[in-house]
């Protein structure tokens, strides 16, 4: 679990190197982290189902295996193409460990409250490589490179999967569920095609291409819904579009990750692109963002767990709101203290958000399938965050203009608070508060 978070995060130091070395423009770096999280939001879903099937020590194993593979694919990537097509095996490695690390961990503590410890380390180790990410990314690229933030995966995935071997008893495949396969073929393209058309948007303008990909977009969308509908055992049932809280809770987590895993690329830029810091500066930089996201999900999960999820969503929401909308005051040559409160603001918010908002949607969710619950949440957040690095760097450009790319920074913070607004408005229209949950 460290390594699917930590590749989400690890990577955003390294871009600026990965550009010059690989001669890959800003719509290349964005391919870079995209390819990941894309393959990963749209193959989530029916990953659960693979290890329902095969077992999920089976799909542990085989996930670390791929991952190991993909890992050292990017490491000796001799170009961008090679890199995003390897990152992009990294993200179906991710979407395949994710549920089934989460399944060995409820099966291996079946008692109620030595499973709660087990999945607070769990979601303890998660949370450490958000704010490991960058630290860790910045000294192996300043130190070694840019490659070796992705070899550095090879050790932990030998070791974890002679442990996993060792260790973890084998788990009888559940033959009952399908694999919805032309609903994750439909959804990955749905993402793909809405990824590409923000991109090349922002690198030619309204183009035929972009044009195309948007239709195309709209397609595969309305193939899904048609096949969701029709099919015996849908990926997605469409009997939750008609749970409004259900709706809610997952549109505000996608929302927190397009405004926050956006914010994150665009800053990284900043730092190292307009204000030309090295990477491990820019790594240091950015802790106030990741810390505050860390530390506050264990409390936030509690205090969620007594209150409901609604007053820390709403809290975090502001909070948000307060930190993006503090970006217009940032400028090419503002001193770190400007921008501190946007990193601050951002990491709170998100911290307070992100428990909460995975406990409403949860709550919302039918209360016999959880892994579902679970599934489209995550899907919802890798989507949201996937689009938000697409759609925010072509807002803010290349950072080789500062001033271009800084006014793209006060139209990102503009729109991130309306966004995080709308979702204030949306929780108190949908999310339940304790007493009537």
């Amino acid at each position: 679990m460290f390594l699917v978070q930590l590749d989400v995060t690890v990577v955003n130091v390294a871009l600026p190197r990965i550009g010059r070395d690989l001669h890959a423009g800003l719509s290349g770096q964005q391919w870079v982290v995209d390819s990941y999280t894309v393959v990963l939001a749209a193959c989530i879903l029916g990953a659960g189902v693979v290890g329902d099937r095969w077992g999920h020590r089976t799909v542990v194993v085989t996930g670390l295996a791929l991952f190991g593979a993909a890992s050292l694919l990017c490491g000796v990537a001799p170009g961008a193409s090679a890199l995003i097509a390897a990152r992009a095996v990294q993200g179906l490695a991710a979407a395949l460990l994710l549920p089934s690390t989460l399944a060995v961990v409820n099966r291996t503590f079946p008692q109620r409250e030595e499973q709660a410890r087990a999945l607070g380390v769990w979601a303890g180790i998660s949370a450490l490589a958000l704010p490991a990410g960058p630290l860790l990314g910045g000294a192996l690229v300043t130190s070694a490179g840019w490659r070796a933030v992705f070899l550095i995966n090879l050790p932990v995935v030998a070791v974890a999967l002679v442990m996993t071997l060792r260790l973890v008893a084998k788990d009888a495949p559940a033959r009952t569920s399908r694999l919805d396969l032309p609903g994750v073929l439909a959804t990955a393209l749905t993402l793909t095609a809405l990824v590409y058309c923000a991109i090349s948007a922002g690198r030619s303008g309204l183009s035929g291409q972009v044009v195309t990909a948007a239709v195309l977009a709209v397609v595969a969308l309305a193939l899904l819904l048609w096949w969701e509908r029709r099919t015996a055992e849908p990926m997605f049932p469409p009997s939750l579009l008609r749970k409004a809280d259900f709706i809610g809770a997952n549109g505000i987590a996608a929302v927190m990750n397009f405004v926050g895993i956006g914010a994150v690329f665009v800053t990284t830029l900043y730092l190292q692109g307009v204000q030309h810091h090295s990477a491990l500066k820019a790594g240091t930089m950015l802790l106030p963002l990741f810390v505050p996201l860390a530390v506050c999900a264990p409390f936030t999960g509690r205090i969620a767990a007594k209150a409901g999820p609604r007053p820390p969503m709403l809290a975090g929401l502001l909070i948000g709101t307060a930190g993006a909308a503090s970006l217009v005051l940032v400028g090419p040559g503002s001193s770190y203290a400007v921008l501190i409160p946007a990193l601050l603001g951002l990491g709170l918010g998100m911290g307070l958000l992100t428990p909460s908002v995975v406990a409403a949607a949860l709550r919302a969710g039918p209360p016999d399938r959880p892994g579902l619950s679970s599934g489209v949440n995550n899907t919802a957040r890798q989507a949201g965050g996937a689009l938000g690095i697409a759609v925010f760097g072509a807002m803010a450009q290349s950072p080789d203009v500062p001033h271009r790319f800084t006014d793209g920074l006060h139209h990102i913070g503009l729109v991130s608070a309306v966004l995080w607004l709308i979702a204030v408005a949306t929780t108190l229209r949908t999310v339940p508060s304790l007493d009537r949950s």
